[in-house]
Parts: structure tokens; C-alpha cells; sequence
């Protein structure tokens, strides 16, 4: 049987297949079921600043409102001696966790400002969190903000956050920087220990009869693999951090596809939410059953094997296949056949 232990972040792993932040990682039931089924790692869902600042300011202002009110206005007050904060909440599901289970615990931060991530960061690692993925979900929608601007302020945090804390430190950032490569390298040199690529922007939506703007959550598909796929492997010769490919994740062959390509591991969490936590060992067989096939003896000899330094045709991983593949869709069109499956 061919070897599945990997290295992510500097922690030794029984496979390449990560359960990824979702509602499955929110609960410890869960999150052992998850690693009874294979999950080498955990990734706990984002723990959000602004959700800490909002509730921090809802208690302010409930006790300022009715601080010098009548005495049964108290009442609407929480106990704080018994209120659990967002904080305490994740730090306890840190803390049962790793009891529960015998894979790293990987907290998620998501945070808006230095001060935030700092603060969060520690009480993250004190917990007992085997590294902490930083989440930069930001969308640049000012048009007075530069994407070097943007992205100096982001190397700039990361920095403070890996001097700062002890364990390692992911980032996982979305496609939409101007030079990707450029960025993932800063990253790299601000003192992250890994990337995690892609986050998924939630898109929001627009309901026709109340005009209101709406979120839309849409589970990923195995096509949204090609995008990780491409970047692993133009990004594995230029990293020595590791490489967690996300998004499109559904199968053993997704998961081949992008250890090929030069990823570490890989992380899934719409296809556990489809099947469930046990589709994990589904995963990991039809990876087993085709390093067997193809004679891959470990993860070790699989990895970047066809990244974009490795293969013969560099350009296949940029901009000169897209001529190939206008070509080979329309004359298949054309020709009202059916595009190969290798193409699709």
C-alpha cells in the first residue's frame, strides 16, 4: 500500500486529506467523527473579530441602557459571571478538540485589524492550537485603496503575527491579487509557514421582488479544482512553505490531480457536507487505488511530479493553453463530437 503520511506546516500527517473549516469542524462530535474517518487535520471555522467586537459592544450598551433603570430592568442584563463570550466558546471547542482527537487542531482567525489578530492569535495558541490558518477574506472595493497598498498591509500583519506567536502560520488568501505569485513569495518572506489557496467568496445576489442584496451560499464542484490545480503548480518551485490546495475538492482523483501539481495537502468541506464524514475513506481509497495503479509508492515521490517545472511544457499551466483549448472546444463543436474527457 503506498505511503499517504505527508508534512503540512511542519506537522507530520497520516494523509494528504484535510477536513477543512465548515459547519462539520463547529462541533467536537462531529470533529471526531471526522478524524474516526481519516481527516488527517482539522481546521476549526473562522473565529471572526468583528462577531467579538459586535457582541462586546451589544454588552456595553445593554448594561449603559439600563444601568439607571429600575431595578428589574437588570434582568434583560446577562450574568457575566455565566456568559460565554465567542472567545471563550472557540477556546473551549480548541480545547475539546484536543482532547477528542489525535490529528492537529488547526484554529482560524479572521480578523480586521493588527490588534485583533495579535490579541486573538495568542489566546489561540495558549488554548492549544497546533498552528492557526489567518483567513484574508477582504474584498478591495475601495477604489482609493492600491493592491499595493492592500497587499503591503497584509505582508505587514503577517509578519507581526509569525514573530509574535510560536506555532506555524497559515494564510489563506483568494485568487483576486494582480501579481499571485508576487504576493504568495511576500508571503512567504513575511514568515508564513504555509498558504492555503482558494478561499471562496460567498457572492451575493439580488431578490427581485424586495430589491434587497442577499448572500447566496453554493457548495463548490469538482471544476473548481483546476484553479488550486494551477496555481500549485506554477507556485511549487519558488515556495519551501507548504501548499494546502482548497475549493473543489471531492474525490481521490482531485486530490492526486493536486499533489501532482505540487500541493502538500489538500482540504475539503463541500464534499463532507454532500456525503458526510465518511465519504472521507471514499476519498482516500480511490487515491490509494490509483498511486497503485500508476506505481506511486508515497506522497513523498507524487508531489509536484507535474508542476510547472517539471513538465515538459511549462506554458501548459499559463496563458499558451488557452489557444490549444479554444481550438481543440471548437472544432469539436464544429464538428458536433463529443471534447475528450482529458480536456473537459
Amino acid at each position: 500500500m503506498p505511503d499517504l503520511h505527508t508534512t503540512y506546516l511542519g506537522l507530520s500527517l497520516r494523509s494528504p486529506i484535510v477536513a477543512s473549516a465548515g459547519p462539520l469542524t463547529s462541533d467536537v462530535h462531529r470533529i471526531r467523527e471526522l478524524a474516526d474517518h481519516g481527516a488527517a487535520a482539522i481546521v476549526l471555522p473562522s473565529l471572526f473579530e468583528e462577531q467579538i467586537e459586535h457582541e462586546t459592544m451589544e454588552i456595553d450598551r445593554l448594561f449603559t441602557l439600563h444601568g439607571d433603570s429600575f431595578v428589574e430592568a437588570t434582568s434583560f442584563v446577562p450574568e457575566m459571571d455565566g456568559y460565554n463570550t465567542s472567545v471563550e466558546r472557540y477556546l473551549e471547542l480548541i480545547e475539546s478538540a484536543k482532547a477528542a482527537v489525535d490529528v492537529p487542531v488547526i484554529a482560524s482567525l479572521n480578523g480586521t485589524n493588527i490588534g485583533g489578530w495579535l490579541r486573538y492569535a495568542q489566546l489561540l495558541q495558549d488554548a492549544g492550537a497546533d498552528a492557526i490558518e489567518l483567513n484574508l477574506y477582504a474584498v478591495a472595493a475601495d477604489p482609493l485603496i492600491s493592491g499595493a497598498s492592500l497587499e503591503s498591509e497584509h505582508f505587514g500583519l503577517v509578519a507581526v503575527l509569525a514573530e509574535e506567536i510560536t506555532i506555524p502560520l497559515a494564510v489563506k488568501i483568494s485568487p483576486n491579487y494582480s501579481s499571485l505569485s508576487s504576493f504568495v513569495v511576500g508571503l512567504q518572506e513575511a514568515g508564513a509557514s504555509g498558504v492555503v489557496m482558494f478561499n471562496r467568496f460567498y457572492l451575493p445576489d439580488l431578490d427581485l421582488e424586495t430589491l434587497d442584496v442577499t448572500p447566496r451560499v453554493a457548495l463548490s464542484t469538482p471544476e473548481e479544482v483546476r484553479q488550486p490545480l494551477r496555481w500549485a503548480g506554477i507556485l511549487r518551485e519558488h515556495l519551501t512553505m507548504s501548499i494546502a490546495a482548497s475549493s473543489g475538492v471531492h474525490s481521490g482523483f482531485d486530490v492526486a490531480k493536486l499533489l501532482l501539481a505540487g500541493a502538500d495537502v489538500t482540504m475539503t468541506t463541500s464534499a463532507l457536507l454532500r456525503h458526510g464524514a465518511a465519504h472521507l475513506e471514499t476519498i482516500e481509497a480511490q487515491l490509494v487505488d490509483w498511486m497503485s495503479e500508476h506505481e506511486y509508492d508515497s506522497v513523498d515521490q507524487l508531489r509536484g511530479s507535474v508542476s510547472r517545472a517539471s513538465v515538459a511544457d511549462p506554458s501548459a499551466y499559463e496563458r499558451a493553453n488557452y489557444i490549444g483549448n479554444l481550438a481543440s472546444y471548437t472544432s469539436s463543436f464544429l464538428g458536433g463530437g463529443q471534447i475528450p474527457l482529458q480536456q473537459r
